[in-house]
């Protein structure tokens, strides 16, 4: 029993002597100044070592990263991160960078919204950059990976939404908004995609009304999460309204001013035809004709005159049948009002033939190919032989 005594005051003396010890480890050194290892017998020199260990054990996220990629993938190699690990992460977070730039620097079709019409050049415009921040991503890995990192599939992050929120306002909103706003058009598209269901198992068509409504309950949703500038260019965008009112305007070129001005004068007005709805009341059908006039007083004096006749001009079919002839013919759009009225004129004399009850229809089909003959006839004088023989060819159907 004596002899335990001394030992048991070495074990304790020792515990405590290595407790100390450890907390000194655990402890920061100053900077810049060595520590030299205790001079402590039973204390191995690798032992002291061991500090590097534990120092590197304890580290925070913020110490590893870095805005130069070189720099960050150094510093996963420091702490010992697989290389599989770090091929991961940088290729995650190079393509989430390249994908914000898509979001901000590609200018595309649909961020064209006063456009009746895609413009072609900026369809292709956007392929060319799409392609060469491709180009630029991929480098860039091989640059930091080596050719190696392309062995694996590393598909580009999808879409955050339905609908592109790209461009100078969509694509600077946070990433929650884009996510709400995401969240809003699934389940927009949910209520419509039930609802017309419903209505195709009852075997009736869907009302226009109903629909109208499903778009409203979207737009307040929408307005609770973007802010006004956010809401209005996505309301340009792809609003049903803004969609027909490109439809309108087809033949029509406006600018962003112009179609924005159109927009805020209009959009109002088609939201209380929403209001009115399908009734059949008289009060209703005087409401409407209201607003009817109220958006062509609008379209007129955005427009001006001499651009509103071309509107009103645009939205004739006959007009447009005759600047189709007019672009086959080769010739100047002054042709085309004349042939308007030719076309105009045949199709009053075609509907006066095949009313006229007195006639056999022998005789209306003989009366109508006189008319068809003479038709003919004034647009060759009209357009010129030269013109009137490209005009034919351009009908011509070419054989394989």
């Amino acid at each position: 029993m004596r002899g335990r005594a001394p030992l048991l005051v070495s074990v304790v003396l020792n515990a405590a002597l290595l407790a100390a010890l450890w907390m000194g480890l655990r402890r920061e050194p100053a900077a810049h100044v060595p520590v030299a290892p205790p001079d402590l017998p039973g204390i191995a020199n690798g032992l002291v070592r061991t500090n590097v260990v534990v120092r590197r054990q304890n580290f925070v996220w913020s110490d590893i990263e870095s805005e130069d990629y070189p720099t960050y993938i150094a510093n996963l190699r420091l702490i010992g991160c697989p290389e599989p690990t770090i091929r991961d992460i940088i290729v995650a977070e190079v393509t989430q960078m390249f994908a914000r730039r898509r979001t901000s620097e590609v200018v595309t079709a649909p961020q064209q919204w006063w456009r009746s019409e895609p413009d072609p050049a900026v369809s292709w415009a956007a392929v060319t950059k799409l392609r060469a921040l491709e180009d630029e991503r991929r480098a860039l890995l091989t640059q930091l990976l080596g050719p190696a990192w392309e062995s694996m599939d590393y598909p580009l992050p999808s879409l955050e939404t339905l609908m592109p929120l790209d461009g100078a306002v969509l694509g600077a909103l946070p990433a929650e908004t884009k996510r709400a706003v995401q969240a809003i058009e699934r389940a927009a598209l949910q209520r419509q995609g039930e609802y017309l269901a419903a209505r195709q198992a009852a075997g009736e068509p869907a009302d226009p009304a109903e629909l109208a409504r499903l778009r409203q309950e979207a737009r307040a949703e929408l307005a609770a999460v973007l802010p006004p500038e956010a809401l209005e260019e996505y309301l340009l965008r792809y609003s049903q309204e803004a969609t027909n009112l490109r439809r309108q305007l087809t033949g029509v070129e406006t600018s962003a001013e112009e179609f924005r001005a159109l927009f805020r004068a209009i959009d109002p007005l088609g939201q209380e035809l929403v209001e009115v709805g399908g009734a059949e009341s008289a009060d209703s059908e005087k409401r409407r004709a209201g607003l009817d006039e109220q958006k062509e007083r609008s379209l007129r004096q955005v427009l001006g005159e001499e651009r509103y006749e071309e509107y009103r001009l645009a939205q004739n079919a006959l007009y447009q049948q005759a600047k189709g002839v007019a672009a086959a013919a080769g010739v100047s759009e002054d042709q085309i009002v004349p042939l308007a009225a030719i076309y105009r004129l045949t199709e009053i004399e075609e509907a006066r033939i095949r009313n006229d009850a007195s006639l056999s229809p022998d005789d209306k089909a003989l009366r109508l190919e006189a008319m068809r003959i003479a038709q003919q006839d004034s647009m060759r004088q009209l357009l010129g032989d030269e013109a009137y023989l490209r005009y034919l060819q351009s009908l011509r159907v070419p054989t394989p």
